[in-house]
């Protein structure tokens, strides 16, 4: 076996599958003499001596190369670290799957259920189904070997002797160094002429994992620096994701001095900068590269795509996490808005492994890496009228494979971070109702619904004293432990995990055709729906048309959106509506006091609409207040003598649905962000795009007459008159 995967450059995949000490044992019996020299176990009872790591810790393999990786699944089926350790072989390596017999893995008590199960459901509710699926994909995966006791040869596993059919040979293509492919020397000539053509042209790299895609972006920066380039700006979600760019760039500049994150040579500069600090601090620079774009936020790479006029985004397609599709398809519309001029490359030829290797044939089958949506034209005419939604049953769905790949790729498009955990969670979690709409057969939308609460008294008080926080009950621990309200652990919740309407046919009116069939279906079953996501107003409004408000908004952003997570609430039952009611009137509370904190940096459009509401209150003024803010607005009256003043009116004001009528939207925006917010005149200045305090305060007095003119009783108009008129007198 050794011999063939060697020469065909191919990696494979052995199976063991049998009693997990059978398996094991045999296991280090055949990598015993095999002389594989760089073996890592990802075992919890390793051999003694052996290079092993927990599932958990898989990630920390991710940049190494290696011979063998041996996974036993005896400890948990761990899908992401799957995933990720497969990518770490290189070619003519072996994956060794240490597993139960396969024909009863779907009745594997697995601990990994620990994960998945959401209370009160214990672990024993949790379903085989994926593991069913994992069975069924290894027995009719090419080129992958199983042996079980009853295959076993008397002298124990000959790993070299072991034979794999029904594989091509592969295919290595010959090329100059320092490249590893073809595909892989244009790449480094398109970031080149980044740097050195036009200006606001970036360029899209993709690939598949193994291709050499942050490597041609090490070789491209070193020979950017020997052409004379002096700052080059590498950026990625944490420094080691870059270490092969360093790497390569490094094997390029012999002579540099070397530090990590930074590679000196002569006057020019490799340098590593966190996203997070280039957004706030842009910087000089011959040429921008952002590594594992897809892993990055997607504010944070539009505003490096506003600041830098040379960039190149790199991001891995169908990577163990599963987000690059996605990540094409929105970032895409982005750069076709702000920069019509951008390229794309797609390396295809694989580096450290060769074509058709079978081991990523059958990590990406068997994660549905490569599943994908329906194409564009076979949904293009779909309308809320000629979709059909159903309720699907996942025994079903586990065994239609086409109706699953279009199901999960569709996931993958809409949301930012889809993991191979998530399709367990798809097909083994016991709270998950799954919805989708289909036309003509194909998936145009689905809705992943997580029933949560229900909790007895006694469970409920311990969530409300935080005391004990049952696994994945998100709604009732947040509304119980965070907003105070006690009776909120007590009640029944279906949370909208996901909801995805095909990128073909949206703004058509099928997500909310979507949403209300779920609410018919499952009504009757919950006091309230919610749903937390990143806050974008565009989301906001597509939620509020359904009837649902926001009750709480995150502190921190979120790391996968770069957005503020908002947690938003409708009730259905009577007791779901008095929770509700409670909810809402103590988000309107406190979200304005926290404006000038927490939140002093939210978008002050995002701001005015998490504001508004339904229940309208006129502005809680006195005489002395109004008189106050006249003479600011029409006379001359200093800012800070009437900021409070002007605070509680802008409050009334915003919640006010008319007041997207009564204001301007740089009027509204002065407001949040001087008022609301508490920025200084320098700061508030630079946000609002004017040239100084001057016009700040233009545009404040601007605001508040507006809003006079609007609330104003008959006696606070009058009094403006007489300003009015000392200033034509």
């Amino acid at each position: 076996m050794l011999a063939d995967t060697r020469a065909s450059f191919h990696r494979r995949l052995l199976v063991l599958a049998g009693d997990a000490r059978w398996g094991r044992a045999l296991a280090a019996q055949g990598l015993g003499g095999a002389g594989l020299k760089e073996t890592v176990w990802i075992c919890a009872d390793a051999p003694v001596g052996a290079d092993a790591l927990g599932p958990e810790q898989a990630q920390q393999l991710l940049g190494r190369d290696l011979d063998t990786v041996v996974f036993d699944l005896h400890g948990g089926c761990n899908a992401d670290a799957l995933g990720a350790v497969a990518g770490t072989i290189r070619g003519g390596g072996l994956l060794l799957l240490l597993t139960p017999p396969l024909d009863s893995l779907w009745q594997f008590a697995d601990p990994e259920h620990g994960r998945i199960a959401v209370a009160p459901h214990g672990p024993e509710a949790v379903t085989g189904r994926f593991l069913q699926r994992l069975a069924r994909t290894i027995k009719y995966s090419p080129g992958v070997v199983i042996v079980s006791p009853r295959e076993e040869a008397e002298d124990g596993l000959n790993i070299s002797g072991l034979d794999y059919q029904g594989t091509a040979r592969g295919k290595v293509a010959a090329v100059e160094p320092p490249y590893g492919s073809d595909d892989q020397r244009q790449a480094v000539a398109a970031v080149m002429k980044v740097a050195s053509g036009h200006r606001r042209r970036p360029l899209v790299l993709m690939s598949d994992r193994g291709r050499g895609k942050s490597a041609a972006l090490g070789i491209a920066a070193a020979q950017l620096l020997l052409e004379g380039k002096q700052q080059i700006i590498v950026t990625a979600p944490q420094l080691g994701s870059v270490d092969t760019l360093f790497e390569h760039a490094r094997a390029l500049l012999p002579d540099a001095m070397v530090s990590r994150g930074s590679i000196h040579s002569g006057a020019g500069v490799i340098e590593f900068v966190a996203p997070d600090d280039l957004v706030a601090e842009p910087r000089e620079a011959c040429l921008v590269m952002v590594d594992e774009a897809a892993a990055i936020p997607a504010p944070m790479l539009e505003a490096l795509l506003d600041q830098n006029a040379r960039i190149v985004f790199a991001t891995t397609v169908h990577g163990y996490e599963g987000t690059g599709r996605g990540f094409a398809v929105r970032f895409n519309k982005v750069l076709t808005a702000k920069t019509p001029d951008w390229r794309s490359l797609w390396m295809q030829q694989p580096i450290r492994w060769a074509e058709n290797d079978p081991l990523e044939r059958f990590i990406f089958d068997a994660l549905l890496l490569n599943a994908a949506a329906v194409e564009d034209e076979k949904v293009a005419a779909a309308t809320p009228e000629q979709c059909q939604v159903e309720r699907l049953d996942r025994d079903y769905l586990e065994a239609s494979e086409p109706l699953l790949a279009e199901l999960f790729g569709l996931l993958v498009l809409a949301h930012y971070r889809t993991r191979p955990f998530d399709l367990r969670v798809l097909l083994d979690g016991p709270n998950i109702d799954l919805y989708v709409m289909r036309f003509n057969e194909h998936v145009v939308g689905a809705a992943l619904v997580a029933r949560e609460g229900g909790f007895d008294g006694e469970t409920a008080a311990a969530i409300y004293e935080n005391r004990r926080r049952p696994q994945g009950n998100l709604l009732p621990q947040t509304l119980s432990a965070h907003l105070g309200l006690e009776q909120a652990a007590g009640l029944r919740y279906g949370r909208l995990m996901r909801i995805a309407i095909h990128p073909a046919v949206q703004q058509r009116g099928l997500g909310s055709a979507l949403l209300a069939q779920v609410e018919r279906d499952l009504g009757p079953t919950v006091d309230c729906f919610g749903a937390s996501f990143g806050a974008t107003g565009e989301l906001l409004h597509f939620w509020r048309r359904a009837g649902f408000e926001p009750v709480r908004l995150g502190i921190s952003r979120e790391h996968t959106s770069g957005a503020h997570s908002v947690m938003m609430l409708k009730g259905v039952s009577d007791a779901g509506r008095e929770l509700f009611d409670s909810a809402r009137h103590r988000f309107l509370a406190t979200l304005p006091h926290l404006l000038a904190e927490p939140f002093r940096q939210l978008d002050a459009g995002l701001v005015a609409a998490l504001l508004v509401t339904r229940g309208y209150e006129p502005p809680p003024l006195e005489a002395q207040e109004w008189a106050d803010l006249v003479a600011f607005g029409f006379g001359s009256r200093g800012y800070e003598m009437v900021s409070p003043a002007l605070w509680r009116l802008t409050v009334a004001a915003l919640a006010d649905p008319a007041s997207r009528e009564m204001l301007g939207q740089d009027q509204r925006d002065a407001l949040v962000v001087k008022v609301l917010q508490r920025c200084n005149w320098l700061e508030s200045a630079a946000r609002l795009n004017l040239s100084g305090r001057s016009a700040v305060m233009a545009l404040l007095r601007n605001a508040t007459r507006s809003l006079l003119v609007f609330y104003g009783e008959d006696w606070v108009m009058s009094e403006a008159e007489r300003f009015t008129r000392d200033e034509e007198a």
